[in-house]
């Protein structure tokens, strides 16, 4: 029998609560570890701080996800390639295999031309999988409503009609080529990509899947896994029958949660929805 799938929970997935709240839904629910999301949390930027929390509860970090959001653009300072570096070193310290990254923004140009042999150098150099995560453009249907009304648009035309994307690389980083990919399923919805055939062209490359959901809506929805209509339990029997030897990180919405009572059924139902699907004996049929 091979080795059940890793379940973690994204830090982001708790917000607007903290890092170690995260880690503490994560040892009370059973998360098999985190994902550090590396953000403007001050605890997030303190890899002593993270392996103290990580010891504390009990919770390993499965992996990092480098600061390159809008908003963490100051995060770890200004350069991005060094922030890359930074997030691979975070990795080793704290005994992740995978750094999650997002493909450059058009306007990091220093950082476009050098991205591609920066994500190689570092994964010779460390072992770890700098693993480059499918992205969405940004729509114009985003301005005449949103929500269902933008999902069915989407529906209607077979994908996200008039956009642009803020990337120097394709949003689809298979068109580039690495060895490791992350797999989103909110981005693959946003982006009206498919994601089996997404997932088909990673290939063995796809090493970490952000395990959500999204209905195809203009913004990034981030919904739990089964509330949208990506392919979730697909892509999760698929890992589950193949030789996948990555990990899963829920990376969910839960700020509509009016309690942390409310967070915690909204988390535990997301693991259980992955735990389902990603077992190994039950999917290979072995009882």
């Amino acid at each position: 029998m091979q080795f059940q799938i890793p379940v973690g929970l994204s830090t982001a997935s708790v917000y607007p609560q903290n890092t170690e709240a995260a880690f503490g839904y994560a040892a009370d629910l059973g998360f098999d570890g985190v994902e550090l999301m590396v953000w403007g949390d001050s605890v997030s930027q303190d890899v002593g701080q993270v392996a103290y929390l990580s010891q504390k509860y009990q919770v390993p970090v499965l992996s990092v996800h480098a600061p390159c959001l809008l908003i963490s653009q100051r995060v770890w300072g200004r350069d991005p390639k060094a922030k890359l570096v930074r997030s691979v070193q975070a990795a080793e310290d704290l005994g992740a295999s995978t750094v999650v990254v997002h493909p450059p923004f058009r306007w990091q140009r220093d950082y476009v031309a050098a991205f591609d042999d920066l994500v190689t150098g570092l994964e010779a150099s460390s072992g770890i999988s700098v693993a480059v995560e499918n992205m969405f453009p940004m729509r114009a249907d985003r301005l005449f409503g949103g929500g269902s009304t933008s999902s069915q648009r989407m529906a209607r035309r077979g994908g996200p009609g008039v956009s642009a994307s803020a990337f120097g690389k394709p949003i689809d980083p298979t068109l580039s080529g690495y060895d490791n990919y992350t797999l989103d399923l909110s981005h693959v919805a946003t982006a009206g990509h498919d994601a089996l055939a997404m997932a088909a062209r990673m290939g063995s490359g796809l090493k970490h899947l952000h395990l959500t959901d999204g209905t195809g809506a203009a913004h990034d929805e981030h919904l739990i896994p089964g509330d949208g209509s990506q392919p979730c339990i697909e892509i999760c029997n698929g890992l589950a029958a193949g030789d996948f030897d990555g990990s899963v990180v829920l990376e969910v919405h839960t700020t509509s949660a009016r309690t942390k009572n409310e967070r915690a059924a909204m988390l535990a139902r997301s693991l259980e929805f992955a735990r389902t699907h990603l077992h190994r004996d039950v999917v290979k049929g072995i009882r």
